[in-house]
């Protein structure tokens, strides 16, 4: 019954698959997409240290000054940024 069940469903999933990734996998043709394309390229590369895109100094201080307040805000110690770890201690249980 698996068996029969998994050989009529796998053709469909993969027609699902390759009609979902055939416009992916293609080239863009169209001129306007590929500017599209190559704008989000060239983005992406831009803000690869995970700094603003193309910040002017004001807004580099403006942005360190509002990561300050919420470090001060909410007493956080260290990036404010960084997800915060928590550490569980298994709780001592006798016999």
């Amino acid at each position: 019954m698996l068996i029969q069940r998994v050989i009529t469903s796998v053709p469909k999933v993969i027609k699902r698959n390759i009609g979902i990734l055939a416009p992916a996998l293609q080239k863009a043709t169209d001129p306007i997409q590929q500017l599209f394309l190559d704008k989000i390229r060239e983005y992406s590369a831009k803000s690869a240290g995970g700094k603003l895109v193309d910040a002017t100094p004001e807004l580099e201080k403006e942005r360190k000054s509002e990561l300050d307040r919420i470090r001060k805000q909410y007493d956080i110690k260290g990036d404010p940024k960084d997800f915060p770890k928590f550490k569980f201690e298994a709780p001592v249980v006798e016999k």
